[in-house]
């Protein structure tokens, strides 16, 4: 009798333990929702302290701004941590060797061909971008590149494991 009351409290115990990554994944995808709202409203305060034109609102709204991005940066690197299989680093191979590109840079038309395009940027937490904008697949970082002018608009390093 003392076996099976054990076995069946120990049973209790170990089962919402298996439960708890199906809800912190669940949670950890609305963490980086939340924390790219939070940014997104804190840049629209800065836009609203240049309008105003008042130097300390600034300072402070770059502030809040800088704070923003560094939480969100900070929850998607925990998201992209607890879901590493979306992020695989997989048999990709490109014609030409890896450059490491930045923010500012042109490059080539080959570099940012349609066969490099991200097609679901979503799947990987990317901000949808305008029509003549295009996440791309460089090795393992991913380029936000201006397909008319192609400049490279924002670069995210390492970002596939």
């Amino acid at each position: 009798m003392r076996k099976m009351i054990l076995s069946v409290l120990m049973a209790t115990v170990v089962v919402p333990v298996a439960a708890i990554p199906v809800a912190a994944s669940a949670q950890s995808a609305r963490d980086v929702r939340d924390a790219r709202k939070d940014l997104q409203k804190e840049q629209r305060d800065l836009n609203r302290a240049y309008r105003q034109g008042d130097r300390r609102d600034i300072r402070e709204e770059r502030r809040d701004v800088r704070d923003a991005r560094r939480d969100y940066d900070r929850e998607l690197r925990e998201y992209r941590q607890s879901h590493r299989s979306v992020y695989a680093r997989g048999n990709w191979k490109a014609p030409f060797r890896y450059q490491r590109w930045n923010t500012g840079a042109r490059i080539g038309a080959s570099y940012y061909a349609p066969r490099y395009y991200i097609a679901d940027p979503q799947r990987y937490r990317l901000r949808p971008v305008a029509s003549n904008l295009r996440w791309v697949r460089h090795y393992d970082d991913v380029l936000l590149v201006n397909i008319r002018t192609g400049r490279v608009m924002e670069v995210h390093r390492g970002f596939f494991w």
